[in-house]
């Protein structure tokens, strides 16, 4: 089963996606780390959509995605998975990760780019902060 978990920065998806990894005993890619699979960019690409593919009828693989031009990459049969937060919780976990300092111009960015993946088909909708993870895993797994 091929897992796209996908939706801005800071909203929980890297949780969701090492639920699911335990649940599941899943591989986990984050955003261009398939680079690793080949030396250039087309080859290790192509070799990842060939993994995905393969994913969505045989072992568990989760992609987590932050960048939209990355939904491109997923083969049809993918479990979609949107994940959102409110945007004072992207700002607090985004400060957090920045030892409690949040620039201006990063503030703008998150305020730019919140709700950018909202209208993305998807299949599930998890709302950090409001969605049990436990019940949602489950109905993720169901899914295989």
């Amino acid at each position: 089963m091929l897992i796209a978990i996908f939706g801005e920065n800071c909203t929980g998806k890297s949780t969701l996606a090492g639920r699911l990894k335990e649940e599941l005993d899943a591989e986990i890619y984050t955003g261009k780390d398939y680079l690793r699979l080949a030396k250039d960019e087309a080859s290790a690409q192509k070799l990842f959509r060939e993994r995905l593919r393969d994913a969505v009828a045989g072992n568990s693989l989760i992609y987590v995605i932050s960048e939209k031009e990355h939904l491109s990459l997923l083969p049809e049969g993918a479990v979609r998975v949107l994940v959102t937060a409110e945007l004072k919780t992207i700002k607090e976990r985004f400060a957090a990760r920045m030892r409690g300092n949040l620039p201006p111009p990063v503030a703008a960015m998150l305020e730019r780019n919140h709700g950018s993946f909202d209208k993305e088909p998807h299949r599930f909708h998890v709302v950090s902060g409001e969605t049990e993870l436990e019940g949602i895993c489950g109905e993720i797994a169901a899914q295989g």
